[in-house]
């Protein structure tokens, strides 16, 4: 029994942490480093109630849910202030990414707050319903939208011209 739950598991957290390492990155803005142990507590929250998991009628869906609350409870620590100085990470740009876009990007998402930022990030890379996000994040659809809103007009004016500038070479 004990076995087959573990192998469940493996099962599981090797289909799904591709999906929640890019969805931790873009949380953090891409520090990679944080994204890797945000990922790491999150499986390790998901494996602690894995026996319990056939109530759970989407496990993806629950561990997207225990990432981003992971994430916000990491901001609300008093060590989540500190920030690596120096460089990107090292890591050569994929085939076909524009690493110039990228890191205009990542650097506009980092200036949004972490609640802000999770609503991007669920609304447009998840692609979540308004609902769905509410529910995550325990606010209500107003304030998911409020947020979009808000966090969508602080990237425009971020970026300003420079997406374009970007996206057109």
């Amino acid at each position: 029994m004990k076995q087959s739950r573990a192998d469940g598991f493996l099962e599981f957290a090797s289909a799904r942490s591709g999906h929640l390492y890019r969805s931790a990155c873009l949380l953090t803005s891409g520090d990679t480093h944080l994204a890797e142990d945000l990922v790491q507590e999150t499986l390790g929250r998901m494996y602690a109630l894995w026996g319990r998991i056939s109530r759970i009628g989407n496990p993806a869906g629950y561990a997207q849910t225990v990432l981003i609350r992971t994430f916000l409870s990491h901001h609300r620590r008093r060590s989540a202030t500190e920030r690596p100085l120096g460089e990107l990470p090292d890591r050569a740009p994929d085939d076909g990414e524009d690493p110039a876009l990228r890191v205009a990007l990542l650097d506009a998402l980092a200036g949004l707050a972490p609640k802000d930022r999770a609503v991007v990030v669920l609304r447009y890379w998840e692609d979540r319903s308004v609902e769905e996000t509410a529910d995550v994040l325990h606010v209500s659809s107003a304030a998911v939208r409020t947020r979009s809103v808000r966090a969508l007009a602080k990237l425009r004016e971020r970026l300003g011209g420079s997406v374009t500038e970007l996206v057109a070479r």
